[in-house]
């Protein structure tokens, strides 16, 4: 008897839990893409040469953690950025991927978005980056040099800078849906009012 209350006690919460965290408007998580390669390049074909010069290496996974972002973003010089903090080993990581996938396709001509792999195995990213292919390059971050700069408190977390190369905003925490990142991108990295 008493192991029958605590199990339904226990899918009581995990229920809880699930429909706290899908969102107002209880929608299903949004899945990986499944844009092939040639309709990724269609669709990103046009972007400015530092933007498209992610594109040719999306998937790559480079060494170099918080020097290497900075180089990377100083080749944005100009244009709008975003860099998502992600670990094939976090949960929250693996359900924002999709939404992170998505908007980066919708809005790569026109924002430089780049990858930060905190404190990962290399076969654990390296899986990670075949289950969700994306349009740009992630930066190893081992010893969490990056993490340790935004001053974050957790994973996944996502930085927006403008133009001009000014870190505007960190959102920490794991972005539910395309609409809500869209929106920050369009505010933070854009500079557009929602």
């Amino acid at each position: 008897m008493l192991l029958a209350v605590v199990v339904l006690i226990g899918a009581g919460i995990g229920i809880g839990l699930k429909q706290a965290t899908s969102g107002d408007d209880g929608a299903t998580p949004a899945r990986a893409l499944t844009v092939n390669s040639d309709e990724a390049r269609a669709r990103l074909s046009g972007a400015p040469a530092p933007i498209a010069s992610l594109h040719a290496r999306a998937g790559d996974l480079l060494p170099g953690a918080k020097d290497a972002l900075d180089r990377e973003l100083a080749k944005l010089d100009g244009h709008p950025a975003v860099v998502n903090v992600w670990a094939s080993w976090c949960g929250p990581c693996i359900e924002e991927a999709p939404v992170i996938q998505r908007v980066s396709l919708d809005r790569g001509k026109e924002v430089g978005f780049l990858g930060v792999d905190l404190r990962d195995s290399r076969d654990g990213a390296m899986a990670f980056l075949k289950r969700f292919p994306v349009t740009f390059p992630s930066i190893e971050d081992p010893e969490g040099e990056v993490y340790n700069d935004y001053k974050l408190l957790g994973q996944p977390a996502t930085a927006f800078y403008d133009a001009s190369g000014e870190r505007t905003y960190i959102h920490q925490g794991p972005y539910e849906s395309p609409e809500a990142f869209d929106a920050d991108v369009r505010r933070y990295a854009l500079g557009a009012s929602s």
